[in-house]
């Protein structure tokens, strides 16, 4: 089962609701770090999530963004709108500096919400998981990878146990490689003893608050290569201009012109989904539909690509 990590920016929000059908019929569960302060676009989000009777987390205690001092907005929202839904379930994040005391407090807060746990840094997971053991059988464990080993993971073993990993390496626009390997997490999870897997979709784990001035645009799109057993690839189809901030939209517009010309190649791999549709609509129209929209429809279609490989 796929567990995609969104930080709860406005087009990330967005791109929850519109794709809540999607995550519905596949029983694909949004994990939801909520950072900005007006939690309107999370309520909208969460809603179309339980209207198509679909299931996600909401993790009450964020590390990065206007929550990560008070998550207390967050758990109110969840008591107000989702009482008594089993499908919207608190996530109560795991970090470092918390304590036993601090972590079983936030859990026992939310019980009504079936909470699961996000292990994003833990040092001490015997005791946490003493602390659990007559919950274990029923519990979830989201695992980060990069912060929860093998050794780590054994300790919850009697738990359903779910591993996200991040398969994008952020780095500046401008250098990013035209293909690189994203993840075979898909294939192997359950070689790994794993009940579901994750990814931070193409934005990755690393947090910023906004992205700066553009001086490359690059358009990231995920694809499964069939010849080399399954693994997920991504492409990077960046502007040729990236000496300057101006015009978004032209060096949008040779991102797409690259994207498209590896489409027609007709060995490219990629699937041909929704949003590959609106990118091509884009291309004829000669449009730009703003920075944002243009990582909404790269989401979407590694979504969409995901739900085909495992549909």
């Amino acid at each position: 089962m796929y567990y995609p990590y969104f930080r709860g920016k406005q087009f990330e929000l967005i791109t929850i609701r519109d794709m809540a059908g999607v995550f519905s019929d596949n029983n694909f569960i949004p994990v939801i770090e909520p950072v900005r302060e007006s939690l309107g676009g999370l309520k909208k989000a969460l809603s179309a999530v339980h209207a198509a009777e679909g299931h996600a987390i909401v993790i009450v205690n964020p590390y990065h963004g206007d929550h990560q001092e008070d998550g207390a907005g967050i758990t109110a929202l969840l008591q107000d709108e989702f009482i008594g839904t089993s499908n919207i379930r608190a996530g109560v994040l795991l970090r470092n500096e918390m304590t036993i005391d601090e972590a079983m407090d936030c859990y026992n807060q939310h019980l009504d919400h079936n909470p699961v746990l996000v292990h994003a840094g833990c040092n001490v997971p015997k005791l946490l998981a003493a602390a659990l053991e007559n919950d274990m059988p029923g519990l979830t464990n989201v695992f980060v990878e990069e912060h929860s080993k093998l050794l780590y993971r054994r300790h919850f073993d009697k738990s359903t146990r779910i591993l996200i990993r991040d398969g994008f390496k952020r780095q500046r626009n401008a250098d990013y490689p035209e293909l690189e390997e994203f993840s075979d997490l898909h294939v192997t999870y359950k070689d790994l003893g794993m009940a579901g897997f994750g990814d931070f979709l193409m934005v990755g784990d690393a947090y910023s608050e906004s992205g700066g001035p553009a001086y490359a645009v690059a358009i990231h799109l995920t694809f499964i290569d069939p010849d080399k057993d399954d693994v997920m690839y991504v492409y990077h189809f960046v502007s040729d201009t990236k000496d300057t901030p101006s015009d978004p939209a032209g060096k949008f517009g040779q991102a797409l012109d690259k994207l498209i010309a590896k489409l027609d190649s007709g060995t490219s791999n990629i699937l041909e989904t929704e949003a590959i549709k609106e990118f091509k609509a884009l291309h004829e129209k000669g449009h730009f539909p703003g920075l944002g929209y243009v990582k909404k429809l790269s989401m979407k279609h590694h979504i969409e690509t995901l739900a085909d490989y495992l549909g």
